[in-house]
Protein backbone atom coordinates (compact mmCIF):
# COMPACT_ATOMS: atom_id res chain seq x y z
CA UNK A 1 0.00 0.00 0.00
CA UNK A 2 1.14 3.61 -1.09
CA UNK A 3 1.41 6.36 1.14
CA UNK A 4 -1.30 7.80 -1.04
CA UNK A 5 -3.29 4.81 -0.72
CA UNK A 6 -2.70 4.69 3.55
CA UNK A 7 -3.33 8.26 3.65
CA UNK A 8 -7.04 8.03 1.15
CA UNK A 9 -8.27 5.82 3.43
CA UNK A 10 -7.37 7.13 6.82
CA UNK A 11 -9.65 9.89 5.38
CA UNK A 12 -12.51 7.90 4.38
CA UNK A 13 -12.04 6.39 8.25
CA UNK A 14 -12.20 10.15 9.76
CA UNK A 15 -14.85 11.35 7.86
CA UNK A 16 -16.85 7.90 9.33
CA UNK A 17 -16.28 8.80 12.17
CA UNK A 18 -16.76 12.73 12.21
CA UNK A 19 -20.30 11.52 11.29
CA UNK A 20 -20.34 9.49 14.18
CA UNK A 21 -19.33 11.60 17.00
CA UNK A 22 -21.65 14.20 15.54
CA UNK A 23 -24.17 12.49 15.34
CA UNK A 24 -25.38 12.63 11.81
CA UNK A 25 -24.64 8.94 11.85
CA UNK A 26 -26.23 6.41 14.24
CA UNK A 27 -26.09 2.92 14.98
CA UNK A 28 -28.37 1.39 12.62
CA UNK A 29 -27.65 3.49 9.52
CA UNK A 30 -26.40 1.89 6.92
CA UNK A 31 -23.31 3.77 5.44
CA UNK A 32 -23.58 5.18 2.06
CA UNK A 33 -22.73 2.77 -0.65
CA UNK A 34 -19.05 2.25 -1.67
CA UNK A 35 -19.40 3.99 -4.81
CA UNK A 36 -21.02 7.58 -3.58
CA UNK A 37 -18.28 7.25 -0.64
CA UNK A 38 -15.48 6.96 -3.13
CA UNK A 39 -16.83 9.78 -5.10
CA UNK A 40 -17.66 12.39 -2.81
CA UNK A 41 -14.30 12.00 -0.76
CA UNK A 42 -12.75 11.94 -4.37
CA UNK A 43 -11.06 8.61 -3.62
CA UNK A 44 -10.36 4.95 -4.81
CA UNK A 45 -13.10 2.49 -3.84
CA UNK A 46 -9.85 0.22 -2.93
CA UNK A 47 -9.84 3.21 0.28
CA UNK A 48 -13.15 2.84 1.20
CA UNK A 49 -12.85 -0.99 1.24
CA UNK A 50 -9.64 -0.60 3.25
CA UNK A 51 -11.63 2.05 6.03
CA UNK A 52 -15.02 -0.27 6.34
CA UNK A 53 -12.80 -3.27 7.03
CA UNK A 54 -11.00 -1.34 9.80
CA UNK A 55 -13.85 0.48 11.02
CA UNK A 56 -15.56 -3.41 11.27
CA UNK A 57 -12.32 -4.76 13.21
CA UNK A 58 -12.80 -2.02 15.99
CA UNK A 59 -16.74 -3.41 16.14
CA UNK A 60 -18.23 0.36 14.98
CA UNK A 61 -19.97 -1.47 11.53
CA UNK A 62 -21.26 -4.70 10.40
CA UNK A 63 -21.18 -5.73 6.73
CA UNK A 64 -23.10 -8.47 5.38
CA UNK A 65 -23.56 -9.40 1.82
CA UNK A 66 -26.65 -10.11 -0.05
CA UNK A 67 -29.88 -7.89 -0.33
CA UNK A 68 -32.48 -6.58 1.48
CA UNK A 69 -32.48 -4.18 5.07
CA UNK A 70 -29.73 -6.04 6.68
CA UNK A 71 -27.16 -5.72 4.15
CA UNK A 72 -24.47 -3.65 3.75
CA UNK A 73 -22.28 -2.25 6.13
CA UNK A 74 -24.48 -1.07 9.23
CA UNK A 75 -23.14 0.94 12.07
CA UNK A 76 -23.71 -0.81 15.51
CA UNK A 77 -21.87 1.57 17.72
CA UNK A 78 -20.21 4.98 18.04
CA UNK A 79 -17.36 6.43 19.37
CA UNK A 80 -17.77 8.99 22.48
CA UNK A 81 -18.29 11.84 21.51
CA UNK A 82 -17.39 15.03 23.71
CA UNK A 83 -13.65 14.92 25.15
CA UNK A 84 -12.85 12.03 22.37
CA UNK A 85 -14.31 14.75 19.50
CA UNK A 86 -12.09 17.78 21.19
CA UNK A 87 -8.74 15.63 21.28
CA UNK A 88 -9.06 14.52 17.73
CA UNK A 89 -9.53 18.03 16.96
CA UNK A 90 -5.82 19.02 18.72
CA UNK A 91 -4.72 16.08 17.28
CA UNK A 92 -5.46 16.83 13.60
CA UNK A 93 -5.00 20.31 14.29
CA UNK A 94 -1.43 19.64 15.38
CA UNK A 95 -0.34 16.38 16.20
CA UNK A 96 1.45 15.49 19.72
CA UNK A 97 5.03 14.05 19.87
CA UNK A 98 4.90 10.45 19.97
CA UNK A 99 7.29 10.80 23.03
CA UNK A 100 4.67 12.68 24.46
CA UNK A 101 1.34 10.05 23.64
CA UNK A 102 3.82 7.40 24.96
CA UNK A 103 4.48 8.98 28.25
CA UNK A 104 0.82 9.32 28.79
CA UNK A 105 -0.43 6.23 27.66
CA UNK A 106 1.98 5.28 30.68
CA UNK A 107 0.63 6.78 33.15
CA UNK A 108 -2.94 6.30 32.38
CA UNK A 109 -2.78 2.41 31.23
CA UNK A 110 -0.69 1.66 34.38
CA UNK A 111 -2.96 2.98 36.36
CA UNK A 112 -6.05 1.15 34.37
CA UNK A 113 -4.31 -2.03 34.99
CA UNK A 114 -3.72 -1.62 38.38
CA UNK A 115 -7.02 -1.19 39.28
CA UNK A 116 -8.72 -3.70 37.24
CA UNK A 117 -6.17 -5.67 39.25
CA UNK A 118 -7.26 -4.69 42.39
CA UNK A 119 -10.90 -5.12 41.43
CA UNK A 120 -10.11 -8.56 40.45
CA UNK A 121 -8.46 -9.16 43.85
CA UNK A 122 -11.74 -8.59 45.31
CA UNK A 123 -13.65 -10.46 42.85
CA UNK A 124 -14.33 -13.81 41.29
CA UNK A 125 -13.03 -12.56 38.10
CA UNK A 126 -12.13 -8.69 37.19
CA UNK A 127 -14.83 -6.70 35.70
CA UNK A 128 -15.87 -5.73 32.04
CA UNK A 129 -13.18 -8.07 30.58
CA UNK A 130 -15.50 -9.49 27.96
CA UNK A 131 -14.72 -7.04 25.00
CA UNK A 132 -11.11 -7.13 25.61
CA UNK A 133 -10.64 -10.98 25.61
CA UNK A 134 -13.16 -11.12 22.44
CA UNK A 135 -10.57 -8.61 20.89
CA UNK A 136 -7.66 -10.83 21.60
CA UNK A 137 -9.33 -13.61 20.32
CA UNK A 138 -9.84 -11.88 17.07
CA UNK A 139 -6.28 -10.80 16.88
CA UNK A 140 -5.49 -14.39 16.69
CA UNK A 141 -7.28 -14.67 13.35
CA UNK A 142 -4.77 -15.54 10.46
CA UNK A 143 -3.88 -12.92 7.47
CA UNK A 144 -4.95 -10.25 9.24
CA UNK A 145 -3.04 -7.09 7.65
CA UNK A 146 -0.83 -5.08 10.16
CA UNK A 147 -3.56 -2.27 9.48
CA UNK A 148 -6.35 -4.68 11.00
CA UNK A 149 -3.79 -6.06 13.73
CA UNK A 150 -3.45 -2.81 15.02
CA UNK A 151 -6.89 -1.64 15.16
CA UNK A 152 -7.77 -4.57 17.04
CA UNK A 153 -4.44 -3.64 19.37
CA UNK A 154 -5.74 -0.35 19.82
CA UNK A 155 -9.05 -1.21 20.45
CA UNK A 156 -8.21 -3.59 22.97
CA UNK A 157 -5.78 -1.30 25.35
CA UNK A 158 -9.50 0.77 25.14
CA UNK A 159 -11.42 -1.93 26.15
CA UNK A 160 -9.63 -1.88 29.40
CA UNK A 161 -9.47 1.45 30.31
CA UNK A 162 -13.46 1.27 29.21
CA UNK A 163 -13.61 -1.51 31.99
CA UNK A 164 -12.24 -0.07 35.07
CA UNK A 165 -15.31 2.14 34.57
CA UNK A 166 -13.46 5.82 34.06
CA UNK A 167 -15.07 7.82 32.00
CA UNK A 168 -12.71 10.56 31.56
CA UNK A 169 -9.57 8.56 31.24
CA UNK A 170 -11.85 6.41 28.64
CA UNK A 171 -12.43 9.23 26.76
CA UNK A 172 -8.69 10.62 26.78
CA UNK A 173 -8.00 7.24 25.78
CA UNK A 174 -10.24 7.54 22.55
CA UNK A 175 -9.50 10.72 22.14
CA UNK A 176 -5.91 9.66 21.36
CA UNK A 177 -6.48 6.47 19.36
CA UNK A 178 -5.24 8.53 16.20
CA UNK A 179 -1.81 9.34 17.28
CA UNK A 180 -1.69 6.32 19.25
CA UNK A 181 -2.33 3.94 15.53
CA UNK A 182 -0.48 6.99 13.50
CA UNK A 183 3.03 5.78 16.25
CA UNK A 184 2.42 2.20 16.08
CA UNK A 185 1.62 1.96 12.55
CA UNK A 186 4.81 3.70 11.61
CA UNK A 187 6.61 1.25 14.17
CA UNK A 188 4.74 -1.57 12.03
CA UNK A 189 6.65 -0.46 9.09
CA UNK A 190 10.04 -0.54 10.21
CA UNK A 191 10.07 -3.66 11.67
CA UNK A 192 12.00 -6.39 9.65
CA UNK A 193 9.82 -9.27 11.12
CA UNK A 194 6.11 -8.05 11.23
CA UNK A 195 4.96 -11.59 12.12
CA UNK A 196 7.31 -12.03 15.15
CA UNK A 197 6.26 -9.17 16.64
CA UNK A 198 2.83 -9.66 16.37
CA UNK A 199 2.76 -12.86 17.98
CA UNK A 200 4.94 -10.86 20.71
CA UNK A 201 2.29 -8.57 20.79
CA UNK A 202 -0.36 -10.94 21.09
CA UNK A 203 1.66 -13.22 23.71
CA UNK A 204 2.04 -10.10 26.01
CA UNK A 205 -1.50 -8.81 26.04
CA UNK A 206 -2.27 -12.43 27.35
CA UNK A 207 0.04 -12.26 29.95
CA UNK A 208 -1.24 -9.17 30.91
CA UNK A 209 -4.49 -9.80 31.04
CA UNK A 210 -3.83 -12.50 32.97
CA UNK A 211 -1.79 -10.77 35.24
CA UNK A 212 -5.12 -8.55 35.81
CA UNK A 213 -7.41 -11.49 36.36
CA UNK A 214 -4.97 -12.72 39.24
CA UNK A 215 -5.42 -9.64 40.93
CA UNK A 216 -1.64 -8.98 40.37
CA UNK A 217 -1.68 -5.39 40.06
CA UNK A 218 1.86 -4.61 40.56
CA UNK A 219 2.84 -7.56 38.34
CA UNK A 220 0.24 -5.85 35.55
CA UNK A 221 1.93 -2.30 35.66
CA UNK A 222 5.22 -3.65 34.90
CA UNK A 223 3.46 -5.58 31.95
CA UNK A 224 1.97 -3.16 30.36
CA UNK A 225 4.64 -0.27 30.76
CA UNK A 226 7.34 -2.63 29.58
CA UNK A 227 4.39 -3.84 26.86
CA UNK A 228 4.07 -0.12 25.54
CA UNK A 229 7.73 1.50 25.79
CA UNK A 230 8.98 -1.86 24.60
CA UNK A 231 7.26 -1.56 21.16
CA UNK A 232 8.61 2.00 20.56
CA UNK A 233 12.01 1.32 21.69
CA UNK A 234 12.05 -1.56 19.56
CA UNK A 235 10.17 0.26 16.67
CA UNK A 236 12.89 3.24 16.58
CA UNK A 237 10.72 5.35 16.13
CA UNK A 238 12.89 8.25 16.86
CA UNK A 239 16.64 8.09 16.41
CA UNK A 240 17.56 11.10 19.02
CA UNK A 241 15.15 10.12 21.80
CA UNK A 242 15.33 6.91 24.39
CA UNK A 243 12.03 4.66 24.67
CA UNK A 244 10.03 6.85 27.79
CA UNK A 245 10.86 5.18 30.67
CA UNK A 246 9.67 5.68 34.20
CA UNK A 247 11.87 7.70 35.76
CA UNK A 248 11.18 10.69 32.67
CA UNK A 249 7.43 10.16 34.01
CA UNK A 250 5.73 12.07 36.63
CA UNK A 251 4.67 8.97 38.22
CA UNK A 252 6.40 7.27 41.23
CA UNK A 253 4.99 4.37 40.82
CA UNK A 254 6.35 3.61 37.50
CA UNK A 255 9.60 4.87 38.11
CA UNK A 256 9.43 2.19 41.00
CA UNK A 257 7.74 -0.58 38.86
CA UNK A 258 10.71 0.62 36.28
CA UNK A 259 13.47 -0.20 38.81
CA UNK A 260 12.44 -3.19 40.62
CA UNK A 261 10.65 -5.40 37.29
CA UNK A 262 12.22 -7.53 35.62
CA UNK A 263 12.29 -6.84 31.72
CA UNK A 264 8.94 -8.17 30.12
CA UNK A 265 9.61 -7.88 26.43
CA UNK A 266 10.67 -11.08 24.93
CA UNK A 267 8.61 -12.83 27.44
CA UNK A 268 6.04 -15.75 26.25
CA UNK A 269 2.94 -16.76 28.23
CA UNK A 270 4.46 -19.73 29.95
CA UNK A 271 7.02 -17.21 31.41
CA UNK A 272 4.23 -15.07 31.91
CA UNK A 273 2.02 -17.70 33.90
CA UNK A 274 5.18 -18.91 35.83
CA UNK A 275 5.94 -15.03 36.95
CA UNK A 276 2.09 -14.67 38.13
CA UNK A 277 2.42 -18.48 39.84
CA UNK A 278 5.19 -16.69 41.81
CA UNK A 279 3.15 -13.65 42.91
CA UNK A 280 0.89 -15.34 44.08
Amino acid sequence: MTVADRRAWELVLSHIETQLVEGRLQPGDHLPPERALASELDVGRSSVREAVRVLEVMGLIRTQTGSGPTSGAIIVARPNGGMQALMRLQVAASGFPVADVVRTRLLLETAVVGELADLASDRADAPGLADALQLLDAMDAPRLTPQEFLALDAQFHLALAVAAGNQVVSAVMAGLRTSIEGYVRAGAERQPDWDGMAARLRDEHRGLVSAIRAGHADLARTLVHDHISGYYRDSRLTSATAAPNAQNAPNAQIAQNAQTAPNAQNATTAQNADRITHHG
